[in-house]
């Protein structure tokens, strides 16, 4: 499914609350199709998960970057006309990428969950499902496209649909990136016992961006968690800042979909090639 982005994104408008429950209606319609009964019987035929977390264990080394696939976003507009996700993914990981994000949303991102299984076919990094999931419908889905993990965003769920959700992708043998934007969100994810936690610098009520979240915040993360730095990451100096202040991951999407040649990009964020700063 594509739809059109809006000429003008009114940015005071709640996208959140507004893309989960269109995301919500849009599973709920595909569950009729599908029951998730048999949803889960097609998964018991698929290939285990690969383990997200571990790409980012390791404290040492280059910055491990998730390299995200995404055509459009609503506070950028189309980002890249030429998308071609199987070429992208082959790309990136041949230029050292520690994992990827595909971009599932239609509406607004135009995303489809097609170009995650694309990428599953030509790659084997992991993979995670980037979307508004709120449903056990939509974890399934996931881990049926071929994803390794399930973005899970602390601000649209309370602490019991949190808890299922982030049980339910463990039980289908996949990561949760639990996605949090305040110190609260950040208590609530660690409470509950997630394993990866991303702090989003990005504010997905408004898309308002301020980088300097992160090293405010990803220090609450406990260190036994993998921390990951989202958003805002366009320049290697800002990827060394967020990993100095304690990040272990580092997801990167308009950055690179804008280069011309994405994977000299993550190169260069990576600090594998000099952007004009002291590398």
């Amino acid at each position: 499914m594509t739809s059109q982005l809006p000429a003008n994104e009114n940015k005071t408008r709640d996208i959140l609350v507004e893309l989960s429950a269109v995301r919500r209606a849009d599973a709920a319609a595909r569950e009729a199709q599908l029951p998730y009964r048999q949803l889960l019987r097609q998964i018991a035929e698929t290939p285990e998960p690969k383990d997200f977390a571990a790409a980012f264990r390791a404290r040492k080394g280059a910055p491990r970057i998730i390299a995200e696939l995404k055509k459009a976003s609503p506070s950028e507009g189309l980002i890249r006309a030429d998308f071609q996700p199987e070429e992208l993914a082959v790309e990136l990981e041949a230029a050292g990428a520690a994992a990827l994000s595909v971009l599932c949303e239609p509406h607004r991102f135009l995303g489809d969950e097609r170009y995650l299984r694309a990428a599953r076919q030509r790659v084997k990094l992991p993979i995670l499902y980037k979307d508004f999931v709120t449903t056990n419908y939509q974890v399934a889905e996931a881990r049926l496209a071929g994803a390794d993990a399930v973005l899970l965003i602390a601000a649209v769920l309370d602490d019991a649909e949190l808890r299922a959700l982030k049980a339910l992708a463990h039980e289908l043998g996949l990561k949760a990136l639990v996605e949090t934007h305040d110190a609260e969100e950040i208590r609530r994810a660690v409470d509950l016992g997630c394993e990866v936690i991303g702090v989003n610098c990005r504010n997905l009520r408004t898309f308002a961006t301020d980088v300097a979240l992160i090293e405010e915040l990803i220090g609450r993360i406990p260190s036994t968690c993998v921390r990951i730095a989202e958003s805002g990451m366009h320049t290697a100096a800002a990827i060394r800042a967020a990993q100095a202040a304690g990040a272990d991951g580092f997801l990167v999407g308009t950055a690179l979909m804008r280069a011309e040649r994405p994977g000299e990009k993550l190169k260069e964020l990576m600090g594998c090639i000099d952007d004009g700063e002291q590398i």
